[in-house]
């Protein structure tokens, strides 16, 4: 099945999913990851490797880390290439005070929230799926 780009088809299928654990996000300025992590996604910048890690990994580890957050996987299949998704969904977020680090990969995109308004979040994200 090919990857949607209609907005309103995205916006009224995202279908959020909860994974179970509660992520950090951690820097490691030499460009190497700790021993023992698990990320769920990174990225290299100039100031070093980006890891999103289960909190309990850092934790366990003494690792610096910011932003506990749940991850929501919005399962429709977005195509890399739609226009306007993940803007509507950050601004629906916003809207309600809430912030968002958001990731796309190839066949999803994932959206991190504090930890503490995830049901905010999701009660933000069904308003905008059942309005679209």
């Amino acid at each position: 099945m090919p990857a949607e780009t209609h907005l309103p088809t995205l916006l009224r299928q995202m279908q959020p999913s909860v994974h179970p654990e509660v992520f950090v996000f951690c820097c490691f300025a030499d460009g190497v990851l700790a021993p023992g992590l698990s990320p769920v996604g990174s990225f290299v910048e100039a100031e070093g490797l980006t890891a999103i890690v289960p909190q309990a990994q850092a934790q366990a580890l003494n690792l610096p880390h910011q932003f506990a957050s749940r991850l929501v996987t919005l399962t429709i299949h977005s195509a890399l290439d739609a226009v306007g998704f993940m803007a509507r969904i950050s601004a629906a977020l916003a809207a309600q005070g809430i912030a968002c680090n958001v990731v796309s990969a190839f066949h999803h995109d994932h959206v991190f929230v504090p930890a503490g308004r995830l049901d905010d979040a999701l009660r933000a994200l069904a308003e905008l799926s059942a309005s679209a």
